[in-house]
């Protein structure tokens, strides 16, 4: 997507490895946002860090600019409550956003990859800034860099000039020391923390690079008083004397440069790599803290910095594997930005896998994967990879399999009772025994699913049968006698019990909704059973199931949606489960139930179901009738007049879906479900993803663009979702939308995959397994699986847009085959690089 003018105010483009914070991009090209210090770090400026270039002419002019647009918001300040720095002194003048700039700045976000263009009457060339972290599909360590890349492109547009480059940035640490030091090839200075030892928590080190053999180096900045620094530095810039400066002391707010100077011809254009690496090695718990015996934090390190020593071996890695990294980058970008899907499509998917380079993702020292739901300011929001919240992702478990089975390896070991159940959130540092929490319903049911999902996608038969009896455990709580919420006690198949969810309470008797999750996870766990030839569990789920599933079509149906079955007058609920919280004595009435209202999330289950191949989980007359409801009930056209009394995510003339609606004529409860009037981007995309599935497809494609067009830059940030707090992890149902457009089905575990696309025509759009990934291409005489990285494993491949097939072709040679009801059948075939269908 393309921004430009007010479209740049909100916009932070993260720059960052899977579970190493980042550095935040503005829009106009200054950097926000170092989150690279085990935590967030919202609305910071990361001060003195930018760009600058300056030309020479012939004729003894010059002009030097900082790599920046003009300064966009807060004009006025910021309100920080500060005496000289806050509201009333104006912006932040270490954004550098008073020096002479650039007149305007195009931002073009392919995540994730970010491309700048810098244009300026007054100056001789166009500038290009190409941002990224690398992102590569199945490679989650190369994807994890503690790392900035910068490649800056400059095109020269009038006469023979020399230019000079340089990045500065302002080393954070307390007492810090900048250091030049050796990497081929290359000018670098790290900034350390100087006396702190490197296994204390407060220990870092930062370095910034540029590809150039003894290029500009100025360690230290002019210390002084007043802006005597930035003075010095600028006046040392615009006169071409920048060198270096080396103080013996340490010292707190010094900032250091690197740079190059370049001569280019007219016409001619350079490109000149710039790196920023980090290593803060030693995590801890912040939020709530423990202690070890000598009273100190316990710690962790970081996975990154067990990997690399410090932020110059970090370096040395990038700058030499540059190239690998960045063509592999480009080529998930290409496949990703070049489906043939609608533009609001692939820009929900690729923007909001932002959150996966964000700090709401941690990896902890074995590498197992973490995840808070979201970010507040200065802290994560709601801990623990909830279960509930990270069942809604769908790019984690398809583009790095290995992260998703580290968090159910985690939940097997340090959140699972003997009982069966399965604590919503794990607590930190590993092995620390999790506060007392309620078992979230929707959450433990969804692990069954995405247990059975990972298992289709990798082919991990092993896995699956060395955590048989744990996957057991999970679902047969539901009506074991030691779960005191007694969610299925009478074991009918059909949910009653106290269920706590992730709107945050507690729902009483049976729930399309929670039902439905009911109903996949029971289906999940019958196909492994039967797979595992444990026909006794076999038959006992799918009984079950069966069972379920003409209560739900009878009973849970009420002519035009799905519903909830409660009486709301019923207070013994409250009495058998202890929760008298939940009774209105005023309007006598239960409290935070959904009832006759029409829910967002109703076919949630089916909406799994549709992607991981399990068939029919609610009737499908009935879910066409309801999918055509909730577009009447939830999707709002206009907000100007609706009644918002929750969150405010959408408002005015902005488009949304609501969480839960009452349609006239429906009993509302005086007090309903939290967070029923709400727009949360997740739910939001689970919920266009099924109409898509379900044949809406355009009606599907509207409530994708209503979103979109919600983070437009000028408003909210497009790379930065919101729920509880900024990044949130449940945008990323999104993902989803890639293969329900595609029609991809995947089995490994026998060897098969397939395509049915659901637009007609050529198409084009990337697929993933757990082993290798790559492009669905489809013309109108042909097919072609390209394979990017990794390889496939096939006996099988359903090609739903074909009717017949000539020949096949596996890296090039031909094969036997047999085709039928749009099945190719062949012997057990390894595909390295494409197979062909003519």
């Amino acid at each position: 997507m393309r921004y430009q003018s007010t479209q740049l105010r909100e916009i932070v483009f993260p720059l960052g490895g899977i579970g190493t914070g980042s550095l935040g991009l503005a829009g106009n090209g200054a950097f926000v946002d170092r989150e690279i210090f085990n935590r967030p770090n919202k609305g910071s400026v990361s001060p003195y860090t930018f760009f600058a270039i300056r030309a020479d002419f012939s004729d003894g002019r010059q002009v030097t600019k900082v790599l920046q647009g003009d300064h966009l918001k807060d004009f006025m300040g910021k309100y920080s409550k500060s005496t000289y720095d806050g509201y009333g002194n104006g912006p932040d003048g270490t954004t550098l956003c008073g020096l002479p700039h650039f007149e305007k700045v195009v931002f073009d976000g392919t995540f994730p990859i970010a491309k700048l263009t810098f244009t300026d009457k007054n100056f001789p060339a166009k500038v290009i800034l190409t941002a990224f972290n690398p992102l590569i599909p199945l490679d989650a360590d190369n994807s994890g860099l503690p790392a900035a890349f910068f490649d800056i492109k400059i095109q020269s547009l009038e006469e023979d000039i020399r230019y000079t480059l340089v990045f500065s940035m302002h080393n954070p640490f307390p007492k810090g020391e900048n250091r030049k030091v050796a990497i081929d090839g290359c000018t670098a200075v790290e900034m350390v923390h100087h006396g702190v030892d490197p296994a204390c928590k407060d220990y870092g080190d930062l370095t910034i690079s540029v590809k150039e053999e003894d290029g500009i180096c100025q360690q230290y900045w002019y210390r002084g008083k007043w802006m005597d620094a930035l003075t010095t530095f600028w006046h040392d810039l615009t006169h071409d004397t920048l060198s270096n400066r080396v103080y013996e002391e340490p010292a707190g707010n010094d900032v250091c440069t690197v740079g190059l100077r370049r001569a280019i011809a007219k016409g001619s254009a350079q490109s000149f790599r710039f790196l920023f690496t980090w290593n803060i090695p030693n995590n801890y718990n912040y939020w709530d803290p423990i202690k070890d015996e000598t009273g100190e934090d316990v710690l962790w390190k970081n996975y990154y910095a067990t990997q690399f020593a410090d932020s110059v071996a970090t370096a040395a890695y990038c700058l030499t594997n540059w190239d690998m990294l960045y063509d592999k980058t480009q080529r998930f970008c290409a496949a990703l930005h070049g489906a043939s899907l609608d533009k609001a499509v692939i820009d929900a998917v690729s923007s909001t896998l932002s959150v996966l380079k964000s700090p709401t993702v941690l990896r902890l020292e074995d590498g197992s994967f973490y995840g808070w739901e979201g970010l507040m300011e200065e802290m994560g929001s709601c801990e623990g990879s909830c279960n509930h919240v990270w069942s809604y992702v769908y790019s984690l478990c398809f583009l790095f399999p290995e992260l998703e089975r580290s968090l159910r390896n985690t939940e097997f070991k340090q959140d699972l009772h003997s009982t069966g159940a399965l604590d919503a959130r794990t607590a930190l540092p590993l092995g620390r025994p999790n506060a007392k929490q309620p078992t979230c319903i929707d959450g433990q049911l969804a692990t069954v699913i995405k247990i059975y999902r990972d298992w289709k996608l990798t082919g991990n038969t092993q896995w699956v049968r060395d955590n048989w009896e744990n996957i057991q455990k999970i679902l047969d709580y539901a009506w074991s006698e030691e779960n005191p919420n007694k969610w299925d006690w009478d074991k009918d198949g059909v949910l009653e019990g106290l269920q706590h969810h992730t709107l945050d309470m507690e729902l009483f008797g049976p729930s399309a909704w929670l039902e439905g999750l009911y109903l996949a996870a029971l289906k999940s766990a019958g196909e492994m059973a039967g797979f595992l030839k444990d026909t006794t569990k076999q038959e006992e789920y799918n009984t079950l199931f069966q069972k379920g599933y003409a209560y739900t079509k009878e009973n849970l149906f009420n002519s035009r949606y799905f519903f909830h079955k409660i009486d709301l007058e019923d207070k013994s609920y409250t009495e058998r489960f202890q929760v008298p919280a939940y009774w209105n004595e005023e309007s006598k009435q239960l409290k935070y139930q959904i009832g006759e209202g029409c829910q967002i999330d109703q076919m949630l289950g089916q909406w799994h179901a549709n992607l991981c191949g399990l068939g029919d989980i609610f009737d499908p007359a009935q879910r066409k009738i309801a999918l055509k409801s909730m577009l009447q009930y939830n999707f709002k056209p206009s907000l100007r007049d609706f009644a918002n009394t929750w969150r405010i995510f959408a408002l005015n003339d902005e488009s949304g879906t609501v969480i839960c609606e009452y349609p006239e004529a429906a009993n509302k409860p005086i007090i309903p479900i939290p967070y029923c009037q709400e727009c949360m981007t997740g739910f939001e995309y689970a919920f266009a993803g099924l109409l898509i599935s379900e044949g809406f497809i355009k009606e599907g494609l509207q409530v994708v663009w209503a979103v979109r067009a919600r983070y437009d830059g000028a408003k909210r940030n497009p790379w930065n979702e919101m729920e509880a707090g900024s990044n949130y992890a449940r945008a990323m149902a999104s993902f989803a939308l890639l293969p329900i457009f595609s029609g991809f089905t995947y089995d490994l575990p026998h060897h098969h995959i397939g395509f049915a696309p659901i637009l007609a025509g050529d198409f084009r759009c990337p697929w993933f397994v757990g082993t290798g990934w790559g492009e669905y291409i489809q013309k109108e005489n042909s097919v072609k699986l390209s394979v990017c990285d990794g390889e496939l494993q096939l006996s099988s491949l359903a090609l739903g847009a074909i009717s017949q097939v000539s020949k096949v072709l596996v890296d090039g040679k031909p094969i036997a085959f047999t085709f039928e009801n749009h099945i190719l059948r062949f012997e057990l075939t390894t595909v390295k690089k494409h197979l062909t269908v003519i």
